[in-house]
């Protein structure tokens, strides 16, 4: 896969705060047994729409992409994205399909791990108030 140098490379796991802040995907299911439902559009991470999480933090509700932010983040070692790879690597695939994702084109796991990533994806919950031990190492193993 090459890259365009004039496309953005997107993070599919980027905080509601970072600039370019869009949404692509909404948690569902339970804490235990959650999905991402993707969206059929992305939306701008408005204050209005970051509000409706409530009590929980915007990225326990919603997965939020945003320009990645190469070696300004604590995830990007040499030329690649280590969560990227730990999740491929760590975490079992819960679909067989690539899901109906609007940010593809763009997304930096996609880009570095292929349809791998996509098929862990759907699971994958920025924050996560009660973590499990396996969660915390794959999100922090950096």
């Amino acid at each position: 896969m090459s890259e365009g140098s004039s496309k953005q490379i997107d993070c599919p796991s980027a905080q509601a705060t970072a600039d370019g802040a869009r949404i692509f995907g909404v948690m569902t299911g339970t804490p235990e047994a959650h999905r991402v439902g993707y969206l059929t559009e992305i939306v701008p991470a408005s204050e209005k729409i970051l509000a409706l999480s409530g009590s929980a933090k915007p990225t326990q509700l919603f997965r939020i992409a945003a320009p990645c932010t190469n070696g300004a983040c604590k995830h990007f070692k040499g030329n690649a994205c280590s969560l990227a790879q730990r999740i491929v690597e760590g975490v079992p695939a819960v679909v067989n399909a690539l899901p109906a994702c609007q940010i593809r084109s763009t997304c930096r796991w996609f880009r570095q791990e292929g349809k791998e990533a996509c098929f862990r994806c759907p699971q994958v919950m920025t924050d996560t108030a009660n973590a499990t031990d396996f969660e915390k190492q794959i999100a922090d193993a950096d």
